[in-house]
């Protein structure tokens, strides 16, 4: 899917190659200090950080109900919850762009025992009910194939578009009438809910999602996502298999006090909303120069443009870092919540030029 093309002198402290490249935000990283300078503290998530945290995210998600659970990465939360819903000879319903069948290195498979992937293409990074229904009564020949168990969607999706409210909530319902759990992979959840203007319950269990991985490292965090269960039953015992896999955090308060910091302070959509309007500003731009051409509309913080290959390579030569996502001219452009106007102005200064 994408080749690791990032030039290898950075133009600046801003790049569009990921949002996974800038750094901790204030708020979280002040949260961090003040955690790490209050001395000793229980381990294992057994400190009054973690609790905050938690509650945070329920409170954030209107769901006091939620099991929450902390976790390393996006990887490991997208994993943990399709392995947790799934058996060894289950099948997960997903966009065949999907991160969790492209960018995670088989992680369903090995965490759940040997759960496979069943990939809709389907324009626009989107699912739809019809697609759903279609891979879920694929097989006919009971247990010689693989059984659905799960879909899995991702908000805002691979190729930067947003899934609208009623998208979201007619999937989820052919979903659950076909016996079947809801899982969003959302390492971008903060951005789309900013895009939509909705709150963030609306966009996930009041959609019909049972499982959750909300995304934090690419809002402002600098480690950590987490593990959200609407349903209680369905996190039965993950502890073990989060403990298993290596995701229980020795010293969680460190990892969930900035979840804190983002999240009681406003931080957590202030964030989204500057990396979407720097997406936009930058989108706009690229519209403007002659030869260059959006690929999808900027929808959250990712733009996807066609730009020739020399065009690239010129761009690649003052220094500027993207992946190349499409094909050879198929290009994706994130911007973060550190994005600064500045350096989205210079970028397109630079591809007029090139």
């Amino acid at each position: 899917m994408a080749s690791n093309d990032a030039g290898a002198v950075l133009r600046g402290g801003a790049q569009f190659a990921s949002d996974n490249n800038a750094g901790m935000c204030p708020e979280a990283l002040a949260a961090m200090i003040e955690a790490n300078a209050a001395g000793h503290a229980l381990g294992y998530g057994g400190d009054p950080w973690t609790e905050r945290a938690c509650d945070a995210i329920r409170t954030l998600l209107e769901a006091p109900e939620a099991e929450v659970f902390l976790v390393y990465n996006g990887t490991a939360a997208n994993a943990l919850a399709l392995a947790q819903l799934c058996r060894s000879y289950s099948a997960v319903i997903a966009h065949a762009f999907s991160h969790i069948e492209w960018d995670e290195a088989g992680a369903v498979g090995f965490f759940s025992g040997g759960a496979t992937i069943m990939g809709a293409d389907t324009p626009s990074g989107k699912l739809t009910p019809e697609a759903v229904t279609r891979l879920a009564g694929k097989f006919g020949r009971g247990f010689h194939h693989v059984k659905p168990a799960v879909v899995s969607l991702a908000q805002s999706t691979e190729l930067g578009t947003v899934y609208t409210l009623a998208e979201l909530t007619a999937i989820s319902a052919t979903a659950h009438r076909l016996g079947l759990k809801v899982h969003m992979d959302g390492a971008r959840f903060a951005n789309a809910v900013a895009a939509l203007g909705c709150s963030p319950a609306d966009m996930c269990w009041r959609a019909g999602v049972d499982v959750l991985s909300l995304g934090g490292v690419k809002n402002g965090l600098g480690i950590g996502e987490a593990l959200v269960f609407f349903d209680k039953s369905d996190a039965r015992e993950l502890e073990w298999r989060a403990k298993q896999a290596g995701q229980l955090n020795s010293k969680m308060r460190l990892m969930a006090a900035p979840w804190i910091g983002i999240i009681d302070s406003g931080a957590w959509l202030r964030n989204a909303q500057h990396a979407n309007a720097m997406a936009r500003r930058l989108g706009e731009g690229l519209t403007r120069i002659a030869g260059l051409r959006l690929l999808h509309p900027v929808a959250a913080n990712a733009v996807f443009a066609d730009i020739p290959v020399a065009v690239q390579a010129r761009l690649r030569a003052k220094g500027w870092a993207f992946y190349t996502f499409l094909g050879e001219t198929g290009c994706r452009l994130m911007c973060a919540w550190d994005t600064p106007a500045s350096i989205v102005e210079e970028f397109l200064s630079d591809a007029k030029g090139a």
